[in-house]
């Protein structure tokens, strides 16, 4: 059995405490290190998901404009639609009212198959729409065009029907007869008188002429005098009468007085 002295064995037991806490000392660093990485990497992933987090807020607001540009495209196409839609239908109903209008005067068939194209809008691609607006236009005011020609061929043709009727002597007679009573207040009374004066003068022919320069239904003499009441007078019954009654006026006062002064005088 191997014996220690008292010295030795202190030196013993205060080596094993120094070994012991070097033991301690080398636990604590490594439990130490082991926190500060663990905080590290918790530091890093923090930043990492920050960074994730950032990248895909960015994400989402370009995504979001991204989408509303499509969104906004659509909207502005639709409102392009709805505005080519209201032209297409106020163009057909301006065109029918015109076939309506036209009908009986002209072949307005043009215009109708522009409309009938143009019904079919909706399906149709916004070029050919404006394309067959165009077209139902022009067709619209080409038949108003040649509508309005029918009536102002109509109206001349009228006017000219009325002319010719009131250059007979009938005609004549009656369109005297309105005038006398409205324009001086001659009646039936007076109206005979100058029916007879003017028979004797000229048989109520406008186209009556004397050798002596006499002309017309009122025979005035020169014929030109006429031309105060109109420039037409040579071949409108209805001017020479205006100047007729107006010269009856000025110098007799009315029909009945020139009537008698033609049967004592044989003029008048």
């Amino acid at each position: 059995m191997q014996t220690h002295s008292p010295l030795s064995t202190r030196k013993e037991i205060s080596a094993r405490h120094k070994r012991k806490r070097t033991r301690q000392t080398v636990a604590a660093s490594v439990a130490l290190i082991g926190i500060l990485m663990g905080v590290g990497t918790l530091v890093q992933s923090a930043m990492a998901n920050g960074s994730n987090s950032q990248a895909t807020a960015e994400l989402s607001v370009r995504g979001g404009l991204k989408n509303e540009q499509p969104h906004a495209t659509s909207t502005v196409a639709r409102a392009q639609a709805a505005r080519m839609d209201n032209a297409a239908e106020t163009t057909i109903g301006a065109a029918n009212l015109v076939i309506t209008d036209v009908r009986g005067k002209i072949d307005a068939t043009q215009l109708t198959q522009s409309v009938i194209s143009l019904a079919n809008y909706k399906l149709l691609d916004t070029g050919t729409v404006v394309s067959l607006i165009d077209q139902t236009e022009s067709a619209e005011a080409a038949a108003q065009a040649a509508a309005a020609e029918v009536d102002r061929a109509a109206a001349a043709a009228d006017a000219a029907q009325a002319a010719a009727a009131a250059n007979t002597p009938d005609g004549a007679r009656a369109t005297a007869r309105a005038m006398a009573a409205s324009k001086y207040g001659w009646g039936d009374a007076q109206f005979s008188c100058l029916a007879k004066l003017w028979s004797k003068e000229s048989g109520w022919s406008y186209t009556a002429y004397n050798p002596s320069g006499a002309a017309g239904i009122p025979q005035a003499l020169p014929g030109s005098k006429m031309a105060s009441a109109g420039a037409d007078w040579k071949t409108n019954a209805t001017t020479q009468i205006s100047w007729g009654l107006g010269y009856i006026s000025r110098s007799y006062g009315t029909p009945c007085s020139a009537w008698s002064h033609s049967q004592s005088s044989n003029w008048y």
